[in-house]
């Protein structure tokens, strides 16, 4: 298991400690006390016990598969900005193996975790969504703040704070643009702040006179999916450009793309 994984799986537990269910009542049903909607029977001997359903009696939800397709620990991402959602599917006996840029469905009891990310509590299947090319555009902006990462590496090598900032980038949903973000802190092991560099500025993240982020460093893509500009920012004096990107996508979904120039600050 990866330390993405384990980070995640820590988030989640903290955070589930603390919090119930998020759910997703039927077309006519009553939610149940404490927010939660669900059918109960009472069996013999008053005991109460959950009825069997199956797939196609759960409730349908379609993400895209952002990052973890090969590994069975899913990042996946829906329209909203709060639709990012884990998802462990190695146990599930998969009919047909998943790959990043797919859009699953996913049919649930209608309840979800109050974690972040969100996790659908009884997962009833998952498969490929009927319709839907392969499309890892996520993929794309995950490889190229990859590689930021890795060029002039002193300007991150010490932060314990990451931004992200797609907010220009025209080729994501908002879903998409947060679990990005989330993956890519999650590579090294940092939970993310997303936000403009004026809107981190604000939160006091970045020091607006000095134009520095003493713990953190900004990383951002700038454009749509075919061509593109990308950097990382850590003072007026620390920031590496990606200039005049452009990318292509290839018959199985997936995206490379070339830096047209490349600077430095």
């Amino acid at each position: 298991m990866g330390k993405r994984t384990w980070m995640a799986l820590a988030l989640s537990l903290a955070l589930l400690a603390g919090c119930g269910y998020r759910t997703m009542p039927a077309q006519g049903e009553e939610p149940a006390p404490g927010g939660a909607s669900s059918a109960v029977e009472t069996a013999p001997g008053g005991e109460t016990a959950m009825p069997a359903q199956t797939p196609e009696e759960g409730v349908r939800a379609v993400c895209r598969v952002v990052d973890g397709g090969a590994e069975g620990a899913l990042i996946l991402a829906g329209e909203e900005a709060g639709e990012v959602y884990t998802l462990d599917v190695s146990a599930l006996g998969l009919e047909e193996p998943l790959a990043d840029g797919m859009m699953v469905e996913i049919l649930y009891d209608g309840m979800i975790l109050e974690t972040w990310p969100a996790q659908f509590a009884n997962v009833l299947a998952v498969r490929p969504a009927e319709g839907a090319a392969a499309d890892d555009r996520c993929g794309l902006c995950l490889q190229v703040l990859a590689d930021l990462w890795e060029v002039d590496a002193g300007l991150n090598e010490d932060i314990t704070q990451l931004g992200v900032d797609l907010s220009g980038f025209t080729g994501l949903t908002e879903g998409e643009k947060a679990a990005v973000a989330y993956a890519f802190g999650m590579e090294h092991d940092i939970l993310p702040v997303m936000g403009t560099w004026e809107e981190l500025a604000e939160q006091g993240y970045i020091d607006r006179e000095n134009l520095y982020w003493e713990d953190g460093c900004l990383f951002s893509i700038t454009g749509e999916t075919g061509k593109f500009d990308a950097q990382k920012w850590r003072s007026g004096l620390g920031a590496y450009f990606f200039l005049d990107c452009t990318a292509s996508m290839e018959q199985d979904g997936t995206w490379t793309y070339t830096v047209g120039g490349e600077a430095i600050a």
